[in-house]
């Protein structure tokens, strides 16, 4: 059954857009880490999305996107009112959280939308959550004023320095955990070179680091083997035992390999649909 769109919200105009969808089954069961995948047409492909956050009152969840291809684009066409034909979920093993003490939440990019979920999550289990968020310039900051409902600490950093302080998400980590020794845990959640980044920040302090891997996905349930992974030397598949995993056993340099396998497929695919659609 298509799920309908309630809300649309456009973050970064043309960038990045935030969707509310109606799905209360996902919902009642939706957990901080858990995501769905898509399908927008009978021939599209299916593409997963982290759940940035879950109402079950409602029966909503909310989606954050980045513009970057076909199915993507095809998605930001649609507006309040029209429906998503396929929404499978929630997927994905969900967070383990508990009431360790202090929490930090390490976000970049569209990666900040699905920290949001787990950093909530955080803080209804009593941690205290510092979140950490950053992005090249100010004006493609996310979820700021969300975290800072319920994390008594939101720092920010830009790579111009346009808001917050100027520099890298992992300076201002390492400056915590340096006069910090309460930190239990750290997740980390955007791109793979700012995830690998935070691990190799914090592995000298010993402090348990979290990665949510965006492996390619085709099935979602482990059966196809596109999203796998080495961690700690073993094939893991990211859809069913993750996405969540251990950032100091994650083989980055095979992910990243295995992240750029289609990248010319894509693109060829995402310049002939602007093509007919400039044609429109």
């Amino acid at each position: 059954m298509p799920t309908p769109i309630l809300a649309k919200e456009s973050l970064i105009p043309g960038q990045t857009s935030k969707l509310v969808l109606h799905a209360p089954h996902i919902a009642a069961k939706a957990k901080p880490g858990n995501f769905v995948i898509l399908r927008l047409s009978e021939k599209g492909e299916r593409f997963p999305l982290t759940i940035a956050d879950a109402d079950p009152e409602n029966g909503t969840i909310t989606i954050v996107y980045l513009v970057l291809g076909k199915s993507t684009s095809l998605l930001e066409a649609l507006r309040e009112g029209d429906a998503i034909l396929d929404v499978c979920g929630p997927l994905g093993r969900d967070t383990h959280i508990e009431k360790v003490g202090t929490v930090i939440c390490v976000g970049g990019g569209t990666g900040i939308a699905a920290m949001h979920h787990i950093a909530k999550g955080h803080h209804r289990a009593g941690n205290h959550v510092v979140a950490i968020i950053g992005a090249r310039r100010k004006d493609l900051l996310l979820f700021e004023k969300e975290l800072s409902l319920f994390c008594p600490e939101v720092l920010v950093s830009t790579d111009d320095g346009s808001a917050g302080r100027r520099g890298l998400v992992t300076e201002i980590l390492l400056e915590r955990l340096e006069a910090d020794k309460s930190v239990a845990e750290v997740v980390a959640i955007g791109p793979v070179p700012m995830m690998q980044a935070v691990a190799e920040t914090t592995r000298p302090f010993g402090v348990k680091t979290t990665v949510s891997l965006n492996s390619i996905m085709v099935d979602g349930i482990g059966m196809c083997g596109a999203c796998r992974v080495t961690v700690g030397g073993e094939t893991k598949f990211t859809c069913v035992d993750g996405p969540e995993f251990d950032g100091h056993q994650v083989d980055f340099a095979e992910m990243r390999q295995r992240l750029g396998a289609f990248k010319a497929q894509e693109t060829e695919c995402y310049n002939e649909h602007c093509r007919c659609h400039s044609h429109a």
